[in-house]
Order: C-alpha cells, then sequence, then structure tokens
C-alpha cells in the first residue's frame, strides 16, 4: 500500500530517508566483506592449527610418559 502524500516536502523527507537507509545498507555490507576476508587470511588458520597440534603434542607425551612405566 503506497503512502499518501499531501506535499512534495513529505515525499523529499521520504526520499532522503530512503537513501540514508540505502547507504547504511552499503557500509554495512561492506563492513561484512572486510571481515569475511579477514576471517580467510592463512594467518587466522595457522594459529588455531598450531594451538591444535600443541594440544595434541602435549597429550601423546603424557600418554608415553604413563604407559611405558
Amino acid at each position: 500500500m503506497k503512502p499518501l502524500y499531501t506535499n512534495f516536502e513529505q515525499i523529499e523527507t521520504d526520499l532522503r530517508r530512503f537513501d540514508l537507509e540505502r547507504k547504511i545498507a552499503w557500509e554495512e555490507l561492506k563492513l561484512i566483506k572486510t571481515e569475511f576476508k579477514e576471517d580467510f587470511r592463512p594467518y587466522n588458520w595457522v594459529e588455531p592449527i598450531i594451538k591444535g597440534a600443541s594440544k595434541y603434542g602435549v597429550f601423546m607425551l603424557l600418554r608415553k610418559l604413563f604407559t611405558k612405566r
């Protein structure tokens, strides 16, 4: 349902509001794109892999110490 406008001032107000909403949405999309790029950088993948490998290594070391004796 279309709003009924009584003057051009109301139309201009709505147009300004829609333009601002569009600009806000565009900036949010750019922010999401940047966050997505940062999440897939190799550095962000290497750190968790190293942490996981070190935890696994400590577990295996403890296991060898306790099972050999």
